[in-house]
């Protein structure tokens, strides 16, 4: 069953069944008599019946024509990209394989199972590969960013460990 919400959506689904000779349309435009519509009976038998109930007619539409996929134009999915990771030991093995650490393997994997392989909360993961390699990016990003915060602490005159004679005279 269609979900049809206006009148215009209806009639307009009307003419093009009526212009793929699915059915006859025959509008009323008066509103107090209902418009007029005639279509085959779908069976797998030849006979044409004419019970008034059913509202088909003995008149049968000749070459009822298919109508294309209305949808061709939907991308496709594409199937040569790698699924999500059916396990960690398959994380860890790509991690293993780029020579980088199996500890961030091991947190990647906890961390984006957790969130349900989600970006944002919102997007799902196409290629985990690709995140596990930005995570690693980010990863090099923040070790290098803790060694600079270290090595600035240390060259801070105002937190110094040695202790001076105030009264010795400069």
């Amino acid at each position: 069953m269609a979900k049809i919400g206006s009148k215009a959506t209806y009639h307009r689904c009307l003419k093009q069944l009526h212009h793929w000779k699915y059915i006859f349309y025959l509008p009323s435009h008066n509103p107090y008599k209902g418009s007029q519509i005639k279509m085959l009976k779908f069976s797998t038998s030849t006979d044409m019946t004419s019970d008034p109930s059913t509202g088909t007619s003995d008149e049968q539409l000749l070459g009822q024509a298919l109508v294309p996929n209305t949808n061709s134009k939907k991308q496709k999915e594409n199937y040569s990209k790698p699924k999500l990771p059916k396990n960690e030991n398959e994380v860890l093995d790509f991690f293993k394989n780029k020579h980088w650490s199996l500890l961030e393997g091991s947190k990647f994997f906890n961390h984006y199972t957790a969130i349900g392989w989600k970006i944002g909360g919102k997007i799902k993961i196409v290629d985990w590969k690709a995140s596990a390699e930005n995570w690693m990016l980010k990863a090099d990003e923040i070790k290098k960013e803790q060694k600079v915060t270290e090595v600035s602490q240390n060259r801070d005159n105002l937190k110094t460990i040695n202790t001076k004679n105030y009264g010795q005279p400069l």
